[in-house]
């Protein structure tokens, strides 16, 4: 049960959006303090599953062969093999295009070399590099988690964002989604909340709410 008052600045944030022709997502801003992105072990960069999913549709696309990519084909929005992994190597603009159409990689660790060989310098900089799949792992399994995740990433800059849900979503959900990065991120600062200096809940084309 997340904060009441996490959830009245939710409950603001959507009343105050204006109507729009499309469905918003709900985003959250975060302003950390008092640390040095400089250094890369003080960056935040988390794969965080939302209890009450992200309200959106959340693409994510397998690397695989054999069964797990005859597995991973009902569940995934694409499957690419070693082949399709060799074209993009040579194609910049097609992985570039890969990269930004997609939320989320999975791969088989038998192909994880090669996708640093041909998709490190386009994957890595944008945090995108997959999570590994090891033989005893189910992928639709890994795909339904990743389904319901967003990524905390700050990179070098105290201020970033993340989805945490959508217009249509109940404001208690979309708090409940907030309180469970909110932890997660207290867990990985140096100094927990004291590293926070605010936090802002909005819509796409909403005004902002604080919520810390």
């Amino acid at each position: 049960m997340a904060d009441q008052k996490i959830e009245e600045a939710v409950s603001r944030a959507l009343e105050d959006a204006p109507p729009r022709n499309f469905r918003e997502t709900v985003d959250l801003a975060i302003n950390l303090r008092d640390i040095d992105l400089n250094d890369p072990s003080n960056r935040v960069d988390e794969s965080v599953v939302l209890p009450e999913g992200t309200g959106q549709e959340t693409s994510i696309v397998v690397f695989a062969e054999g069964e797990t990519a005859v597995r991973a084909e009902d569940v995934a929005d694409d499957v690419l093999d070693s082949d399709d992994l060799a074209d993009l190597g040579d194609d910049d603009d097609d992985a570039k295009d890969l990269a930004g159409d997609t939320d989320f990689f999975l791969a088989e660790e038998a192909l994880m070399q090669d996708i640093g060989r041909y998709l490190g310098t386009v994957l890595g900089p944008r945090g995108k590099m997959p999570d590994p799949i090891s033989p005893d792992d189910d992928v639709v399994e890994q795909v339904g988690r990743l389904k319901n995740s967003v990524q905390l990433r700050s990179g070098d800059r105290r201020t970033f964002h993340t989805r945490v849900g959508a217009e249509n979503m109940s404001a208690e959900d979309i708090a409940d989604n907030i309180d469970v990065i909110t932890r997660r991120l207290h867990a990985d600062l140096e100094k927990g909340p004291l590293n926070v200096d605010s936090m802002y809940v909005k819509t796409t084309m909403g005004p902002a709410v604080e919520v810390v």
